[in-house]
């Protein structure tokens, strides 16, 4: 049976049993739906990366050796003077002392509990900033003392002595969502209660844990903003360009159902709800919106011709079924692909956009065809300044179709040698606007504290208690030597500092003795004593494992791009193999490294995810036309627009990151669509009424151009919602399709029309071009038509 054929019983089945069709929907609906109230929202950034990343692996082996990354940074600036004025000092001491309270803490360093080492007649004394107000001399002595200290400058404590942190490490248990939730809530009170009693100082929060929170607070405000904003845009949009308010009413009934089950999808399947997933009811909306144009614009051109209601759905169910069919399909094909991405919530976009475009194709020609039946709806059809405007367009290509060719062959090649010059690049802050506190606090402490973006190192010795010797300890201090002298490190925690303040202290500060200790033995000692001399709480657990056989080294870098990250993580591993014994090679990890080969690699899994889309694609429009020919020749059309993308993106950021990778498959599924209903039309033209190319290409541009512009409009808007994300990646995606969009309309009017009038030019065989008579659309003005 032909996909026509199937649609026409369709729509008398529905027409038939209306009222049947809208409870059967409203049912199936509600049950694939049910699981959106078991889908929970994630605050764990490791949810962007696959658990078979090595880098992630990687990252997990060096946490379970030593102290979990998760934390929160509390920095405190003076707006006069420096922090260690009283003020500055009790509000770091008291944000100390609160912060061990907060949720899941663990760890609390800061600049007034950080562990000063002194010798009292050989015995190591480890003494914190005393209790209570300091006099002038005291706060000078901790601020030459601090100022000296190298695990501190960088760190906790800025170089002008102006700005100073409180690092909080949590343990967190990563049995439920709201244990970061719990813990950003509390943080927040914290620093809102501080800022009351202290107003003379500015007071923040960052860290990897409110980090995470900002994840699910993307992703609630994406939800709760951006989904009812799309739909009051969409219905606007439609209202105006339909001109049917009923119509707009039956259209958004159908695109809001079809969305739901994209949500009960991730419920079902245990998908949780991060800011790219939780885009997916928005982007099925809009896609749904085309469906419903579709056949209400065909609807609204049978009645003008004349066709009662009932036989004018039947009509435009049956013109509209093949169409759609395969323009669903091709979409659900580009969505899909994005299971080649390594990042899972880009799979899970995939697949709950997929399942709310099934359910979209489903409830366009049962639900909406009932409820077209029942509502007395005033249908639009063309105007005659539509027609004529399609019509001189038309004119303008079969006289100008070379000059198009050439111009687009022209930009394709100037945007596709920019779309080359991209680089990938990806920084986990960016991926937050400034209405996420996350984005402003943490590049506030970025620029006056220390960084994020951080690289760990695990140094293995020779064995157990291999830390101590010296010619372990020298050469840990030649890495820490040489990682300071690149111009990306802003600071460096090496356990050779450590070292070489017990082995300064013991010698009672001598002149030279600020050195690794040279005497294995007498290392030890001096850890032992340190270590047995260190508050509860405060031991060097987060920088040397449990045998003593390895430590911890951290570097903090500035905001670099993903090439410049991996190249400096290169040369540090470098070093390490050229200078280093073999036990001390290893690779740097830690969160700003896994999400920079995430991105690499996601860019590279997407090339090949864009060429199965786009060979998938191809094929369903070769079937779906029953043409190699024109199947091939859609394709132009389809990668033109994408080529575009690139090269504008090129000349706008000059950089890809993780979502620009994945965006130009989402747009190939979306943008083949009006080349589907464009290339349809024109072959029903040359097949059904025997016309000749240009003569079909009038027609088409007639009956399917004012579809394509009302549906590529609503796209446009609805991907402009988009750009209104509070999440980076999704507004990025919005803005690139929407620029997709727009250059495929024109492609679709434009390029498409200029390759047939170019390469199908052969007469019609089966009526001489002379005795060929153009059909005439029927036009109405719009018409109140009521159930029956």
């Amino acid at each position: 049976m032909k996909l026509e054929d199937l649609g026409s019983a369709l729509g008398r089945a529905v027409v038939k049993h209306r009222f049947l069709t809208i409870v059967l929907s409203l049912l199936s609906c509600l049950a694939l739906s049910w699981g959106a109230t078991r889908a929970q929202f994630s605050t764990d950034y490791r949810i962007f990366f696959s658990s078979r990343d090595p880098e992630l692996q990687a990252f997990e082996r060096l946490e379970k050796v030593f102290t979990k990354t998760d934390n929160i940074v509390l920095v405190v600036q003076a707006k006069e003077g420096d922090v260690f004025e009283q003020e500055a000092l009790t509000a770091i001491r008291e944000l100390t002392t609160d912060a061990w309270k907060l949720p899941y803490a663990s760890r609390v360093d800061s600049l007034t509990n950080f562990s000063h080492v002194t010798n009292d007649d050989g015995e190591l004394v480890v003494e914190e900033l005393p209790p209570g107000p300091l006099s002038q001399q005291q706060r000078t002595s901790a601020k030459t003392r601090a100022l000296g200290e190298p695990l501190l400058v960088g760190a906790l404590l800025s170089q002008d002595a102006k700005t100073a942190g409180v690092n909080v490490t949590l343990r967190l248990p990563r049995q439920s969502s709201k244990e970061v939730t719990e813990a950003a809530k509390a943080t927040r009170s914290l620093v809102e209660r501080a800022r009351q009693e202290h107003p003379g100082l500015e007071i923040r929060a960052s860290g990897m844990a409110l980090m995470n929170d900002a994840f699910m607070e993307a992703s609630i405000e994406d939800m709760s903003f951006i989904v009812p904003l799309m739909c009051v845009v969409m219905m606007l949009v439609m209202a105006l360009l339909l001109r049917s308010a009923l119509g707009t009413f039956a259209v958004t009934v159908v695109v809001v159902m079809a969305s739901a089950p994209a949500l009960g999808l991730a419920g079902w399947l245990g998908y949780p709800l991060t800011p790219p997933s939780a885009s997916a009811p928005t982007i099925v909306m809009t896609l749904a919106v085309a469906n419903g144009v579709h056949l209400i614009i065909s609807m609204g051109h049978a009645l003008a011709a004349g066709k009662s209601k009932a036989e004018a759905i039947v009509d435009a169910v049956r013109v509209n079924f093949r169409p759609v069919f395969f323009t669903s399909l091709t979409t659900a094909i580009g969505f899909l692909c994005l299971n080649f991405a390594e990042s899972p919530p880009y799979g899970h976009l995939a697949n709950m956009t997929a399942t709310g475009i099934t359910a979209a194709f489903v409830y366009s020609f049962t639900l909406l065809p009932a409820m077209l039946l029942l509502l007395p709806l005033r249908v639009p059809t063309a105007s005659a300044r539509t027609g004529r405007a399609f019509e001189r367009l038309a004119a303008f290509m079969q006289r100008r179709f070379r000059l198009v060719l050439a111009g687009a062959a022209a930009l394709t090649l100037l945007f596709g040698a920019s779309a080359l010059t991209l680089e990938s690049n990806d920084q986990f802050v960016d991926y937050f606007d400034d209405s996420i506190a996350f984005r402003p606090d943490t590049e506030f402490m970025m620029k006056h504290l220390s960084g994020v973006y951080t690289l760990d190192y695990q140094l293995g010795s020779q064995g157990e208690s291999g830390i101590t010797d010296p010619d372990y300890l020298t050469h840990l201090e030649a890495f820490a030597t040489f990682l300071r002298s690149q111009p990306e490190v802003r600071h460096v925690y090496s356990f050779s500092d450590v070292m070489k303040r017990l082995n300064q202290r013991l010698h009672d500060d001598a002149p030279g003795s600020y050195r690794v200790p040279t005497d294995k033995e007498a290392a030890g000692q001096y850890l032992l004593l340190y270590e047995m001399s260190l508050p509860q709480g405060l031991d060097l657990t987060d920088r040397v494992d449990i045998a003593k056989s390895s430590t911890r080294l951290t570097v903090i870098v500035d905001n670099l791009s993903t090439k410049e990250l991996s190249t400096f993580k290169e040369r540090s591993e470098q070093w390490l193999r050229s200078h280093a014994p073999a036990a001390m090679w290893t690779q740097a990890t830690s969160p700003v490294v896994i999400f920079s080969h995430l991105s690499r690699e996601n860019t590279r899994s997407m090339m090949f995810g864009t060429f199965v889309s786009l060979l998938l694609i191809s094929a369903c429009l070769v079937f779906a036309l029953s043409s190699m020919r024109l199947g091939v020749l859609s394709v132009v059309p389809n990668i033109v627009p994408i080529v575009l993308g690139y090269g504008a993106w090129a000349l706008a950021f000059g950089e890809i990151n993780i979502v620009a990778s994945v965006a130009g498959t989402i747009c190939l599924g979306i943008i083949v669509d009006d080349t589907i209903h464009f290339l349809s039309k024109y072959q029903l033209a040359r097949d059904e009424h025997g016309l000749d190319v240009q003569q079909a290409v009038r027609l088409t541009y007639r009956s399917v151009g004012p579809a394509l512009v009302v549906t590529s409009l609503i796209l446009l808007f609805g991907f402009g919602v988009l750009t209104q994300s509070s999440f980076e990646m999704n507004s990025s995606l919005g803005l690139f399709a929407m620029f997709v969009i727009g250059a495929a309309l024109v492609a679709d009017l434009a390029l498409l029309p200029a390759l047939l009038l170019w390469l199908d030019r052969e007469p019609t065989p089966a009526l001489a071009r002379d005795e060929l008579r153009l059909p005439a659309l029927p036009r109405a003005p719009l018409r109140s038509v009521s159930a029956g």
